[in-house]
């Protein structure tokens, strides 16, 4: 029988605190909970603002780790205060470390993105770099696709997402990445993993990274490029050539057009420095 909502061990609180979210939020939100349940070394409703500013000390990884692991904390303060573990949420006096919005970094160029793709000649492989480019979707997505999640539409096709917060969604892609997905299916059923591993089970979020990466090496980007990479670089060229902003964010699934915004600030079309005289002309 689960304890009472005040004596709650550390390990039951965290369980419910993640119950529903997706695994690789459970993977690292675990993770961070644990380190700082470690640094206090007590229950989580004994716990002090000194005890959160200290572990905040401890952190020694990147600024955007760094946000990441507050974060998560703070969120976990915050579900406690609501199940009523806590009698203040303590959380809420810790500042979260700012990071340089890198954005505009990991947009590649269209050009970039050819040579990614044309680097690619195993026929799978070039279907999965051209499907996170072309629909925007995130690894996972792509990794958990079944042939039961693809329809095709027209020319083209319709890919039926289940996404990030569990929101379901459809995205349309055209006539030229439909035939590639398809030239895959062979004799696979409707339950069958669209792209599969080499066990046969659906492919791991691991080896995509390493597809993309070794499709980058080759073709001589000397960034370090993700899967993640080719949806910004979706939604940054979508934009440039006059896509609807509130048609990219149901494509990419956003929860708000804000955050969908954050791509028009990382490659502005236009800027008040352009109007002043250049010393060369």
């Amino acid at each position: 029988m689960l304890n009472s909502s005040s004596t709650l061990t550390n390990a039951e609180l965290t369980d419910l605190w993640l119950h529903g979210k997706s695994k690789n939020t459970v993977d690292g939100y675990r993770r961070h909970a644990e380190r700082f349940f470690s640094h206090a070394n007590k229950p989580l409703s004994d716990c002090t603002l000194m005890d959160i500013q200290l572990w905040v000390m401890t952190l020694s990884s990147s600024d955007n780790s760094k946000r990441v692991a507050v974060g998560a904390v703070k969120s976990l303060f915050s579900f406690a205060k609501q199940l009523g573990v806590i009698s203040a949420n303590l959380g809420v006096l810790v500042k979260s470390p700012k990071a340089k919005n890198r954005l505009a970094e990991r947009i590649l160029t269209q050009e970039e993105v050819h040579l990614l793709i044309n680097s690619t000649t195993n026929g799978r492989d070039r279907t999965i770099i051209r499907l996170l480019y072309f629909a925007g979707l995130r690894v996972s997505e792509l990794c958990g696709l079944k042939w039961r999640d693809l329809k095709s539409r027209g020319d083209g096709g319709q890919i039926t997402v289940f996404g990030k917060g569990e929101k379901t969604r459809t995205v349309l892609v055209g006539a030229g990445i439909w035939r590639d997905i398809i030239s895959l299916k062979g004799n696979g059923s409707k339950d069958d993993p669209a792209f599969v591993s080499a066990k046969g089970g659906h492919l791991c979020r691991s080896m995509v990274f390493h597809i993309v990466r070794n499709a980058a090496k080759r073709a001589d980007i000397e960034a370090n490029v993700s899967p993640h990479w080719l949806r910004h670089s979706h939604a940054s060229h979508s934009l440039d050539r006059g896509a609807p902003i509130h048609l990219l964010q149901k494509t990419l699934g956003h929860s708000s057009v804000a955050i969908t915004e954050m791509y028009l600030h990382a490659r502005p079309t236009d800027s008040s420095a352009l109007y002043l005289p250049d010393d060369d002309e």
